[in-house]
């Protein structure tokens, strides 16, 4: 329960899951005062009012600062899904509509290729503003397309659900493929023919997201999305075997003949490590736990999470990135993944989570914003990490649940 102590002069409203906030941008040194946030819902709220004001243009863009203005499939589909959580459909419809409009990718001829988002525009040698990489990223297109189908249920838009299924036949063709080892379907990061190359699989655990695959599964019967829950689970319990302290990768190399799981070649741009990528799998697997009651979340979080438990226990931190030996190889911490690991610690050990949000989430944050008002990536994972479990109407997640609420 959302609770004020001290006076606040209120400059906008917001809805958290049910539960309308106002507030304004308090001092970090009164906002644990003045706030009850056993659920952060007036954070979450007064973050989300700073981030749209900051991050998201008039006309829907989301504006990476850190990253040369840029825009990315991923800053579309985050925007999006923290739209619909907050229940701001006018915000999900710019977003949206931007997303379509530019990122569509297009051969030549501007005849588009399929549905999916091309993952990077910005400003190009020339000036010219554009798409950059016409590459799919398949997590963006993963929460885009799950954001479309809560909004079509919070919001009863049929048309959402219409955009979404025709999105998720162009994702199933495009970036899932099934390995001879197994005969078991799997995600890719993007395009089959980019991301399986010299007889080895290039794989982000990160972007594995049963919670999806099970909300798809709902909507799309022509596809077996499920068996996507259990490939998931398969490859971050086998690829996180790499580390011999049981960490996920940023990047691993998967060998569809033997399904044996690997690091990538050193010469590769593209690093086994344990970083930026590789925290978001906490929260990914928190959410199949807190949405699903998925018990190989659960499991996996038990059995995963111990070595990164140990090093706060010592320490008080956790570098930014680690080596698959679970050694440092930075000396700077993230805010980010603080975030993803709240969340992962609150299913299985609440006392930790705790720790982590009052001695580095909440002193990070001030005036809405966490570390600074252009770090784009900590202020959505961070966000994202502070859901509470309950924030998802049933009727939500599932839609058996709609008959017995009443719909806005």
């Amino acid at each position: 329960m959302l609770r004020l102590l001290v006076p606040l002069t209120i400059i906008g409203c917001i809805s958290i899951g049910g539960l309308v906030s106002c507030t304004v941008p308090p001092p970090r040194s009164t906002l644990a005062s003045s706030v009850e946030v056993s659920d952060h819902r007036a954070l979450l709220a007064e973050s989300w009012t700073a981030y749209r004001k900051r991050f998201i243009q008039a006309d829907g863009r989301v504006i990476d600062w850190e990253a040369t203005g840029r825009s990315t499939s991923e800053g579309q589909a985050y925007a999006m899904l923290r739209a619909v959580i907050a229940d701001d459909p006018e915000t999900f419809e710019r977003t949206l509509r931007w997303a379509e409009t530019n990122l569509r990718r297009q051969d030549q001829s501007q005849t588009p290729i399929d549905s999916l988002w091309a993952w990077k525009w910005g400003q190009d040698a020339g000036g010219k503003w554009r798409i950059l990489d016409p590459n799919v990223a398949s997590d963006a297109d993963i929460d885009g397309i799950t954001a479309l189908i809560l909004a079509s249920r919070r919001w009863q838009r049929s048309d959402y659900l219409t955009l979404a299924r025709r999105k998720l036949k162009d994702l199933w063709a495009k970036a899932t493929v099934t390995l001879p080892a197994d005969q078991k379907r799997y995600l890719l990061p993007g395009a089959v023919n980019l991301f399986q190359r010299n007889e080895k699989l290039k794989a982000n655990p990160s972007y594995l997201a049963p919670y999806a695959f099970r909300l798809f599964a709902q909507v799309d019967s022509e596809r077996n999305w499920l068996s996507l829950v259990d490939s998931s689970y398969q490859m971050l319990e086998q690829s996180s075997k790499v580390s011999p302290v049981g960490l996920p990768s940023d990047w691993i190399a998967l060998d569809p003949k033997n399904g044996q799981y690997s690091a990538l070649d050193s010469g590769s741009p593209l690093i086994t490590q344990y970083g930026f990528d590789a925290s978001r799998v906490w929260w990914r697997v928190a959410l199949d736990a807190t949405w699903f009651n998925e018990p190989r979340a659960k499991s996996y979080l038990q059995s995963n999470l111990g070595h990164l438990k140990q090093m706060w226990q010592a320490q008080r931190k956790i570098p930014a990135k680690l080596d698959l030996q679970g050694q440092a190889v930075v000396d700077y911490e993230a805010t980010s993944q603080y975030g993803m690991l709240y969340a992962a610690f609150r299913v299985i050990d609440p006392a930790i989570a705790e720790e982590i949000l009052t001695e580095k989430l909440l002193p990070a944050y001030r005036n809405g914003f966490w570390d600074n008002d252009s770090a784009y990536y900590s202020q959505n994972l961070a966000w994202f990490g502070l859901l509470p479990p309950n924030v998802m109407a049933a009727y939500l997640t599932d839609p058996t649940q709609a008959a017995t609420i009443s719909l806005p």
